[in-house]
């Protein structure tokens, strides 16, 4: 009995046992059932595109950048294909250092190509690649490409390069391109443009080339591809190409910018002309400039210092961002202030004897005019006529006129990085200044206001929009330089909508009284020899503006100055004088009174833009040396030098 019960204990317990493990089994089927059914159904599609991702690849395609083009078509900014070799640091499989020298025995890697390198690798993060040559001849291509086993994370690549075919010439207006740096990124991937700048390395970084980036740019495209386990494209499975950016069309005149840029010469200063109709800009000089090619896959120290550092700033957008006293140039719109306010009539007369006295500070002009009125004031350039208007109107009245005319504000150029200047009055000296006897405004500084210098500080760009306005009978247009815009694929022009010209309210009488006394200085003023057998009529005005101040009991001696010091001088125009169809702003830095140095370059770019003219070349390098008025030699007919030229050499 007791074996029996033995036996059927034992029984139980392996009854029990095969229980267990029957339930650990039915269980374990369960459990992979299940796992099978999440993998296969309710993850189906999430793991279906990750297998799909691991046999494909899905690259970018960037696109063409658009083209830069003058008014008449002239490339300012064009792409062209060039092979370059790369480095993808996080592929190396040894250190960066290495690799480079090994390449190196292949083909050349200069010490401005590795400093380069580095500081792309320094902004960039290392699985990105990275050229360390760029523009690779065909033999250099051959000779790597036999030995690309060597190099895993090195490799061969057919890229577009942004060139600058005329170099120097406009290039503030243009700008340039560069690699997209971390800063830049950040902001990219933080906007809506994040996938359309998948695979691109470049940005506009100045000009034209910045402020219209997005037309530019484009639409990037993408391709499917089929990879190898190594990760090597074998077949492509789809593909959607990328859209070119459209290219658009300035409105300067690209030869008669380059004209300008050439009749300045080594000197440094700016130029600005403007169409008083519409705004548009059809000269936008700054001199001395630079050549944006040297920018594009970026500067190396040596040529960066000696921009950076230079005395006379070629960086500096001049036209854009120099403030300057307009010195004499400010006396026309002080006169339609005075009739605007009522504070003078055509008619008031004052009289002029070569100085004045306020608070027993006397201040000169340098020569007795005797009975001078508006008009006279203007052409003969009567210091003493607007001492006398600026201490009736006050420093804010004068603020308050110059204010909507764009004196001191931005005028809205398409360009960034416009600089304000200053129109002074007494809240802008109390949020400028500190202390209390700083921020105080004393009646005596608002004298030298009459007659530009003070705290006057204003842009040629600024100048030249002014005088625009009042050549345009009070119509103020806003300046721009881009007029059209031309579709990549159907290559159709578009006109790019501008707003309507503002009218400033202005009594017709007055504004007509200011521009007879600048038609005045062009016949019987200061400025009469340099305009001499003009084929039009022109209005203008002379200025002298003081580059540092020289102290109160000092007279003028430019011998005794540094060249940096010396005065400025400035000239503003309009032509023809009933019709108006430009309007000039110029300064030539330090090179002394108005009408031997900026008159002379409006001179010839009115012959050109209104006449067709082209200055000799014996004009031109009389031009350059600062001895030029009215034209010399025999000039020559711009549709001439043009044709020969074609798009004229940088």
């Amino acid at each position: 009995m007791t074996e029996i019960r033995n036996l059927e204990a034992e029984l139980m317990r392996f009854r029990l046992r095969l229980g267990v493990v029957a339930l650990v089994v039915l269980l374990g089927f369960g459990l992979l059932a299940w796992r099978l059914y999440h993998l296969q159904v309710l993850r189906h599609d999430e793991l279906a595109q990750r297998a799909e991702t691991n046999r494909t690849a899905v690259v970018p395609i960037v696109p063409h950048r658009g083209e830069i083009l003058d008014r008449n078509g002239v490339v300012l900014a064009t792409n062209y294909r060039a092979y370059t070799l790369e480095i993808t640091p996080s592929r190396l499989g040894r250190p960066v250092s290495e690799a480079i020298d090994a390449v190196a025995q292949v083909v050349e890697v200069t010490p401005r190509d590795r400093r380069r390198f580095q500081r792309l690798l320094e902004d960039s993060r290392n699985f990105e690649s990275l050229p360390i040559r760029m523009r690779l001849s065909d033999e250099e291509v051959a000779r790597f490409a036999a030995q690309r086993y060597r190099f895993p994370g090195v490799e061969i690549k057919a890229r577009l390069f942004r060139t600058y075919p005329l170099g120097e010439t406009g290039a503030h207006v243009v700008g340039y391109i560069g690699r997209i740096n971390q800063r830049e990124k950040e902001r990219i991937e933080d906007s809506d443009d994040a996938a359309n700048y998948r695979g691109t390395d470049y940005i506009g970084k100045l000009g034209v080339e910045s402020s219209y980036e997005k037309v530019l740019h484009g639409t990037t495209g993408v391709e499917q591809m089929e990879t190898s386990a190594g990760g090597y494209a074998v077949r492509r499975l789809a593909s959607h190409p990328a859209t070119p950016g459209d290219s658009v069309r300035l409105s300067i005149d690209i030869h008669l910018q380059q004209l300008v840029e050439q009749m300045y010469g080594e000197r440094r200063g700016a130029l600005v002309a403007i169409d008083p109709q519409n705004g548009e800009v059809l000269a936008f000089v700054s001199k001395p400039t630079y050549d944006p090619n040297l920018f594009v896959e970026g500067i190396d120290h040596e040529t960066w210092d000696e921009l950076n550092n230079s005395i006379d700033k070629p960086l500096l957008n001049r036209a854009l961002r120099g403030t300057y006293p307009p010195g004499s140039t400010y006396k026309p719109f002080m006169a339609l202030a005075a009739l605007e306010t009522g504070k003078r009539t055509t008619g008031t007369t004052i009289m002029d004897g070569g100085s004045w006295t306020f608070a027993g500070h006397t201040f000169r002009s340098g020569h007795a005019l005797g009975a001078v009125d508006l008009h006279r004031s203007i052409v003969k350039s009567s210091n003493v006529y607007y001492y006398m208007l600026a201490n009736d109107m006050g420093v804010n009245l004068i603020h308050d006129f110059m204010k909507p005319l764009g004196f001191g504000q931005v005028t809205g150029i398409d360009i960034p990085g416009e600089t304000r200047g200053v129109l002074p009055s007494t809240d802008w000296k109390r949020r400028t200044y500190k202390r209390p006897e700083q921020q105080r405004w004393y009646a005596g500084e608002t004298i030298s206001l009459g007659i530009g210098q003070g705290y006057n500080n204003f842009t040629m760009l600024q100048l030249a929009s002014a005088t625009a306005t009042v050549a345009a009978g009070g119509v103020h247009h806003t300046p721009h330089l881009v007029k059209a815009q031309q579709d990549a694929i159907s290559l159709q022009v578009k006109e790019l909508p501008q707003p309507p010209g503002q009218s400033m309210g202005y009594k017709p009488d007055h504004v007509a009284a200011v521009k007879r006394g600048m038609v005045g200085v062009t016949l019987e003023g200061t400025s009469r020899g340099v305009f001499a057998g003009a084929p039009y009529l022109s209005g203008g005005k002379t200025g002298t503006a003081q580059a540092v101040s020289i102290g109160q009991k000092s007279r003028y001696n430019a011998a005794k100055l540094a060249e940096h010091q010396r005065d400025h001088s400035l000239y503003i125009a309009f032509a023809p004088a009933d019709n108006p169809r430009i309007a000039v702003a110029a300064i030539v830095e330090n090179a002394g009174f108005g009408a031997a140095h900026a008159a002379p370059l409006v001179r010839r770019v009115m012959d050109y833009w209104l006449a067709g003219v082209y200055p000799s070349e014996a004009d031109i390098a009389a031009l350059q040396r600062g001895q030029a008025t009215a034209p010399i030699g025999t000039p020559r007919r711009v549709a001439d030098v043009v044709g020969q030229a074609g798009a004229l050499a940088p």
